[in-house]
């Protein structure tokens, strides 16, 4: 799956029966493509994987001028995007109890997620608008929207605050990665 980390979209995603470069290269290439990432514009920041690190993917990397973030060594839990993103996968309701019986089934299963995910689901992280809503920009709109119809009803029934402040509703700002530099609009790899 690789995540843009500002927006939490998953933007593009692939099950295979095994791990390479060549899978990653593909992956990649389809994901630029499709977003119309344009030269410079991206850094994929991922864990040190051999497909990661093959070379298939470094010259399809190298070709689409995208620059390259590698989490610590010995690491795991280096980027809590990622973290975050797999719990939610393994949380899931729907994620199966006992192992996928084809690929095809494990395809079926990724792809309705990452409908779920980037549509449905409203991010805490994101103050509750939906990866697709931050990725459109239509965050702020929506925060807006929400902000007037929570501040109306405060108006409306005050007893219900008690004196207390309304959820900030102010739309999240730039995105960082511990130990790295700030992101406008990155991909997240893993």
């Amino acid at each position: 799956m690789v995540m843009d980390i500002y927006s939490r979209k998953i933007v593009g995603w692939q099950v295979h029966d095994a791990e390479s470069s060549a899978h990653a290269a593909d992956l990649i290439e389809d994901i630029a493509r499709r977003e119309n990432i344009d030269k410079k514009q991206l850094v994929i920041h991922s864990d040190n994987g051999s497909p990661m690190k093959g070379a298939t993917l470094r010259a399809k990397l190298v070709d689409l001028d995208i620059a390259t973030s590698f989490s610590r060594p010995r690491v795991s839990n280096d980027n809590p995007y990622s973290e975050s993103l797999f719990k939610t996968v393994k949380y899931h309701h729907t994620f199966p109890e006992n192992p996928f019986k084809t690929l095809s089934e494990a395809r079926n299963w990724v792809e309705a997620f990452v409908c779920w995910f980037n549509n449905e689901h409203q991010h805490s992280a994101l103050k509750f608008v939906t990866p697709n809503q931050r990725h459109n920009g239509l965050d702020s709109a929506v925060l807006e929207k929400r902000k007037r119809v929570i501040e109306q009803a405060k108006r409306d029934n005050p007893e219900r605050w008690n004196g207390r402040q309304t959820r900030n509703l102010t739309p999240i700002g730039h995105v960082y990665l511990r130990g790295c530099c700030r992101f406008e609009n990155p991909l997240e790899i893993q």
